[in-house]
């Protein structure tokens, strides 16, 4: 898997350590189940997307990511990414619209949970 759960989730808070090429069973088998899951005891969920090592989503994990954004946008609330590459940083501000309530963009992993259970 190329989308693995992060051991610093809990509860409402979930991060996903993103490497490689993503693929549409990354979607499937990892991500939407996890938040799926955390969706049945919370209203909303906070997601911390760790891109540093991803490298390209492969064309079928396409509309996977925009199902999920459409399916989860209004009980995301907060969505923190973190990377080390301008593009990355692009990429919260394009979130908040078709992903989560709110995204911010960080270069550390500790300041983005910290900001997603503020």
């Amino acid at each position: 898997m190329t989308i693995s759960v992060s051991e610093r989730s809990t509860g409402s808070a979930l991060g996903f350590v993103v490497s490689g090429d993503v693929t549409k069973a990354d979607y499937d088998e990892v991500l939407v189940p996890a938040v799926a899951s955390a969706l049945e005891q919370h209203d909303t969920v906070k997601v911390m997307l760790d891109l540093t090592d991803f490298r390209w989503e492969k064309a079928g994990a396409w509309g996977a990511d925009l199902h999920f954004g459409h399916e989860y946008h209004e009980r995301i609330a907060r969505m923190a990414i973190v990377g080390h590459k301008k593009w990355e940083e692009r990429l919260a501000h394009l979130a908040a619209p078709f992903c989560a309530k709110e995204a911010a963009y960080f270069d550390d992993q500790d300041a983005a949970w910290a900001w997603l259970r503020g």
